[in-house]
């Protein structure tokens, strides 16, 4: 059930999210400083280090327990304040995170792209947390300098204390690594964030780290050269940490990095997808070189990604009902999947898919154009034949008959943002470039449905700049209209489209643009394929909540059982437990709290909707003959007739531009005496920052920038 939640208990529920993430921030800030170590460490390892949790107690309750309470919170609240998907937009006018100032860039360059206020905000106060951290745990640790062997001079011991230090600043940076890259995160929305917009927060983070473990294994390397204590390397001490492990970590680490940097990643995906599933190893033999101390001061992002992704692994063992596949001239793919119709979603989601007959292994992310209100039953992603995959997907498909044997795809998502802050402007300028265009289908319909179904609703003025390269590229234009057979009324839509076709100086002769048309082709089922829903059917948020705490307060309870009764005795008696079993139960007790807790929600769940799917699936083996295309329409200046009221607005709303760019000042100038205009913008890098720092200029204070695209 459903309920609404009053503006006082939201902001009830935010000051309480605030406080305990100040309270987490505010542990972080003391961690380096002599009042924690001196004053406050004796007196929590008295009260908190008990039989049961031992030393892991004091960071369990301060650096985990916080962000867990959050994560759990989170769910409940993003669950009763889910709303119908129509007062979306106006909750969205009052929020905090949708102000114009927010989103508004003050910062655009290479590498870190479009910086808004906040990121900036924040960013400036974390690196002070980092430059304070550093500061602090030099100046403590320069007054009681470890001699670790005869014989050392004091400049190396210094030496030593900075490259050890280093890391545990880099230690600090994996508190925040894990969690832009959970995308059923219940702490992102709070922040009105999406997993694929804070990709780069990721990367960001994950270059920081880097960098300063390199340091501070490159600086231990030489430590231990000046000092002669090479063999240092190969030690894995019973009582204390593991150097091998560390070393194995790095060169891990270094694999990781290098095949991430953005020149690689882009000219060579296939290396950077694989290589960075070496995460895995570069994470365990990373807690065994740390230990269980510090395992639990970076545990909650750990702990919650695991939950993610093991849901993910659940969601895509199965197969998705594929419907089927519209061919456009341009080379672009748009899938149909049935759907479970309680499935909901909002527009600019994600889809993740993987095509076995393609790659076992790979997994790509596609934009959703579908709407889950004009289309219950069904869910479409559009796929532009860019990389090796997508054009092996293209071929495959346009060389089979009109009617296909059953294609296998498995599907993770849809992931997507929680609100439409898009619909609070008064007129929305889309720019887009190339595939760019995909993300503002799902917008585009959303506004349709609204027309049609909402009673006095008004559309904001849509101005739709797409530049393409070819006429052909014309054909993504036909993904804004629902598909054939749904019944709308797109008469009212204030929609202009001024499309440039950059690379042609003038319109297609006859011939060209009669092999301009779309081809349908549909799909067997197979009798393991099950309509797309929800990982956790209905209530998601409630049951990702019960699977967040159950996990933890699981993983609690068994660690004190095996602390109290197993470990403690046999330090107790004198013995030595060995370090880094300590830490191999720590991760095999989490994994299988994890595992234990979203496999039993997950397959109640699937129990409960696998009747309902089976009912849903039916062949449609009937093949479509070829339709033109809207571009071969467009292509023709009006002189063909077009065959449906939809096409027909969509037509003579669009102008063509040949051989030419767009002008965007100019084009943005044009709009300036509107009050309230968002600004979307999708397509290439340089693109949005071209738009990125117009609207960041004097003169576009009534500009409100928001950029659809993110990077891998």
């Amino acid at each position: 059930m459903k309920m609404k939640m009053s503006r006082p208990g939201i902001w009830t529920w935010r000051i309480i999210f605030l406080v305990v993430f100040l309270g987490w921030l505010f542990i972080w800030f003391m961690l380096p400083t002599k009042t924690y170590k001196n004053n406050w460490t004796p007196k929590l390892q008295t009260s908190l280090n008990s039989s049961y949790l031992r030393e892991q107690g004091t960071n369990l309750l301060l650096f985990s327990f916080p962000i867990m309470l959050i994560a759990t919170l989170g769910c409940v609240y993003l669950h009763y304040n889910e709303k119908s998907r129509i007062s979306y937009s106006k909750r969205a006018k009052n929020s905090f995170w949708s102000s114009s100032w927010i989103k508004r860039p003050i910062l655009v360059m290479a590498p870190l792209g479009i910086i808004n206020v906040v990121e900036l905000a924040f960013s400036v106060m974390f690196i002070f947390l980092m430059i304070w951290s550093l500061a602090n745990y030099l100046y403590v640790s320069f007054e009681h300098l470890h001699m670790d062997k005869p014989g050392v001079q004091v400049w190396q011991l210094k030496f030593r204390s900075v490259s050890l230090r280093v890391s545990y600043i880099g230690h600090l940076t994996w508190a925040f690594l894990f969690f832009p890259v959970t995308r059923g995160s219940s702490i992102l929305p709070l922040l009105g964030l999406t997993s694929e917009s804070s990709i780069k927060y990721h990367i960001w983070l994950g270059h920081i780290s880097m960098v300063l473990f390199a340091a501070h294994s490159i600086g231990f390397f030489i430590y231990w050269g000046i000092t002669h204590q090479m063999v240092q390397t190969l030690q894995w001490s019973s009582t204390y940490v593991s150097n091998v492990a560390g070393v194995i970590a790095f060169l891990f680490s270094l694999v990781m990095w290098i095949t991430s940097l953005y020149g690689v990643r882009r000219k060579m995906f296939e290396v950077f997808f694989y290589s960075h599933h070496l995460y895995i190893l570069y994470v365990f033999f990373y807690v065994l070189h740390v230990g269980v101390g510090y395992l639990c001061m970076i545990l909650p992002g750990i702990f919650l990604f695991l939950i993610d992704r093991h849901l993910r692994f659940l969601q895509s063992r199965q197969r998705s009902r594929l419907i089927s596949t519209r061919l456009l001239p341009c080379g672009t793919t748009e899938l149909t999947f049935s759907k479970d119709p309680g499935l909901k979603y909002n527009p600019r989601s994600i889809l993740f898919l993987n095509v076995a007959s393609i790659s076992k292994l790979q997994w790509h992310p596609f934009t959703v154009t579908s709407n889950c209100e004009l289309e219950p039953d069904k869910l479409s992603v559009a796929i532009v034949s860019q990389g090796n995959w997508s054009q092996k997907l293209y071929k495959q498909l346009s060389s089979s008959s009109p009617s296909l044997d059953n294609l296998q795809v498995s599907t993770e998502g849809p992931y997507g943002p929680t609100s439409l802050r898009f619909l609070r402007h008064e007129s929305l300028v889309m720019i887009s470039g190339g595939s760019g265009i995909t993300p503002f289908v799902s917008i585009i319909r959303e506004i349709i449905f609204r027309i049609s179904t909402v009673k006095n609703y008004r559309a904001p003025k849509i101005l739709l700049i797409a530049a393409f390269k070819n006429s052909t590229d014309l054909a993504k234009l036909d993904l804004l209209l629902p598909p054939s057979g749904t019944a709308i009324d797109i008469s009212s839509l204030q929609l202009q489209i001024r499309a440039y076709i950059t690379r042609e100086k003038e319109a297609p002769n006859g011939d060209a643009r009669n092999k301009l048309q779309i081809q349908t082709k549909f799909f067997q089922h197979g009798p393991s394929d099950t309509p797309i829903s929800s990982v956790l059917g209905k209530n998601s948020w409630l049951w990702l909540g019960s699977i967040i705490s159950s996990s933890f307060i699981m993983f609690l309870l068994l660690l004190g059982i095996l602390t109290r009764f197993w470990i403690y005795p046999i330090e107790k008696s004198g013995k030595i437990y060995h370090y880094s079993l300590k830490i191999l139960w720590d991760v095999f007790i989490g994994g299988a709290c994890v595992f234990v807790g979203a496999s039993i929600v997950f397959l109640a769940q699937k129990e409960k909707s696998g009747k309902a799917g089976k009912k849903q699936i039916m062949n449609m083996d009937i093949p479509s003959t070829p339709m033109a295309s809207p571009a071969s329409w467009l292509c023709g200046g009006g002189e063909r007739e077009v065959d449906s009221v939809p096409s027909h607005c969509l037509v003579h709303s669009t102008k063509l531009h040949y051989g030419t760019r767009p002008d965007l000042k100019r084009i943005l100038c044009e709009w300036e005496g509107s009050e309230d205009i968002g600004v979307l913008v999708s397509g290439p890098r340089k693109m949005r920052h071209q738009v990125a720092i117009l609207c960041s200029s004097a003169w576009g204070r009534n500009l409100h920038f928001e950029s659809l695209s993110f990077d891998w």
